[in-house]
């Protein structure tokens, strides 16, 4: 009988989170060590501009299972989670923030979920008292947007608090490199033996969301772009509207003609509404164009500064190559 213990790969993606980081450490700890699996908790420091990095170093050198990840600079919170999968070994892998709004007390249920065969666990939010009316009415009218003119569907409220067994993080590593991304997209449309399990959001143990209403914008519109030709199809809707709205327009003008000022509002309010489509679908394709230029460019995804604890992966890519530093 084989009694080898399973690992579980818990990664944790921070960004000036040195009020909390402690406290989160010590929460994932209780959770983590009366586990029936073993397991490496590996921080992603993203850049951060406070000391995130020192405390997460003291954790690494007084616990051996504590990893660390550091970025040259702030990449961002997907960067972070890939580089999480890349430098991950486990069975198994979670995706967590480090701000305890994603509770640790959901691990030892995910871990029950994996034993049951399940590879692909998505955690649906059920309620977030934090985020305020505008942040969940803009996250319900996203995913309603980006259900309606994608082919894949995304569960409401899915998070970027996720687990996936150790094929599909091959999987993730490997062929899910885009510059432009979506992570928590891809682990639903990955495939595999997949369910959802619900959470209530925690309090933020410390600091503010990282997440500005611009930058959500960004993101949104990104992900629409990444998972949709949709937009792009405009065009074709846009041209069969103007030719309608060109032959009413047509047609009263042949009934209408006793003078030129009888058709003049007319004429000039049907001229900035086609100008304004052709700007927009204008707009468009430039970012459509912008996405294709980023993933041209081939940059890295994210570029590791120094790391503890922790072996290099094996891998291509020279973002995740550094030698580990002691």
């Amino acid at each position: 009988m084989n009694l080898t213990k399973k690992t579980l790969s818990v990664v944790v993606s921070v960004y000036n989170e040195e009020k909390g980081l402690r406290e989160c450490y010590r929460e994932m700890k209780g959770v983590l060590d009366p586990l029936s699996w073993d397991y490496e908790l590996i921080f992603v420091n993203d850049g951060s501009a406070d000391e995130s990095f020192s405390i997460i170093k003291e954790l690494a050198e007084a616990d051996r299972k504590v990893k660390a990840v550091s970025f040259s600079r702030n990449f961002g919170h997907e960067a972070a989670m890939i580089a999480g999968l890349d430098y991950s070994s486990g069975d198994a892998v979670v995706c967590m923030d480090a701000d305890l709004q994603h509770p640790p007390e959901c691990l030892p249920k995910i871990v029950e979920t994996l034993e049951k065969g399940y590879e692909v666990i998505s955690m649906v939010r059920t309620r977030n008292a934090s985020a305020g009316v505008l942040k969940n009415v803009t996250s319900a009218a996203f995913y309603w947007l980006i259900n309606c003119i994608s082919d894949v569907h995304f569960e409401p409220n899915a998070s970027d608090f996720f687990a996936v067994t150790r094929p599909v993080a091959e999987v993730l590593k490997k062929s899910y490199r885009e510059k432009v991304r979506f992570l928590r997209g891809y682990v639903q449309n990955v495939g595999f033996k997949k369910t959802t399990l619900e959470y209530e959001a925690g309090t933020r143990v410390a600091g503010e969301s990282k997440y500005s209403i611009k930058k959500l914008l960004i993101f949104s519109v990104n992900t629409i772009l990444c998972f949709s030709n949709m937009p792009l199809k405009l065009g074709i809707y846009a041209g069969v509207l103007s030719g309608a709205a060109g032959l009413i327009v047509l047609i009263y003008t042949l009934f209408t003609r006793q003078g030129a000022p009888s058709g003049y509002a007319t004429i000039v309010v049907l001229i900035c509404f086609m100008f304004a489509m052709m700007f927009l679908l204008i707009g468009i394709i430039g970012e459509y164009i912008a996405i294709l230029f980023t993933e041209l460019k081939d940059r890295p995804v994210y570029i590791v500064r120094e790391t503890r604890n922790i072996k290099p992966p094996e891998t291509d890519d020279s973002e995740a190559v550094p030698e580990e530093t002691e």
